[in-house]
């Protein structure tokens, strides 16, 4: 019964979007893609995302919600809320923002509140894993215990293994991510039109009329 809900909450809202063109961030092709952009705004659709996914973790105790900068931060401000009301007790929400090293920092005093928390890992859609393994990073810098991390997708089929072995890793929902490259990409040599409202395929289609081959 969850799982029908999410897809139908995912659904609704036109995110879950399958047999397209679809360009990747990483450059790579593929034709499923789960548009968080398209979510964001409905804060019903968000609340009800992570309220199921914060029951998932409140047997876990965590007393901080963070998030890599921008894409999480919304999730953990509801993650948050959610664990609050679940545990009868205050659970903040902070975000880590990229430094120049490719990394990620807390900052604002944000360092603070990590050092000795309880700190479960929000994520929207874990792809490598890059992201949050480097928040797990931060966190264990400034003295914070991870005690989790959850995604509302895994296109990836990201491991604990690829981002630095949390107790917990949890996603609503799995879609299989099969990816090419442009130059091996079917869907280019059948010419599929690039879906250019969802990912990179804007981008990737100015760069090709510029004869430029970046991706």
């Amino acid at each position: 019964m969850v799982y029908s809900e999410i897809i139908n909450i995912l659904e609704k809202r036109s995110a879950l979007i399958r047999d397209s063109h679809i360009v990747y961030t990483s450059g790579r092709h593929g034709c499923a893609y789960v548009n968080k952009d398209a979510i964001y705004p409905d804060t019903h659709a968000v609340s009800s995302l992570c309220r199921i996914l914060a029951s998932h973790f409140t047997g876990l105790q965590p007393t901080v919600v963070a998030a890599p900068a921008i894409g999480g931060v919304i999730l953990a401000q509801w993650l948050a809320h959610h664990l609050s009301e679940g545990m009868r007790s205050t659970v903040l929400a902070v975000y880590a923002e990229k430094n120049l090293n490719e990394g990620f920092d807390f900052r604002r005093g944000y360092d603070k509140i990590i050092e000795g928390a309880r700190v479960l890992i929000a994520e929207d859609i874990l792809t490598t894993g890059g992201s949050v393994s480097a928040v797990v990073r931060a966190v264990r810098s400034c003295g914070g215990e991870v005690v989790g991390v959850g995604a509302l997708c895994n296109r990836g089929a990201v491991t604990a293994a690829h981002i630095g072995f949390p107790p917990e890793l949890y996603s609503l929902i799995e879609i299989p991510l099969e990816s090419w490259t442009a130059e091996e990409c079917p869907l280019c040599a059948q010419g599929v039109p690039i879906n250019t409202e969802v990912g990179k395929g804007r981008d990737f289609i100015a760069q090709r009329l510029n004869g430029n081959s970046g991706y």
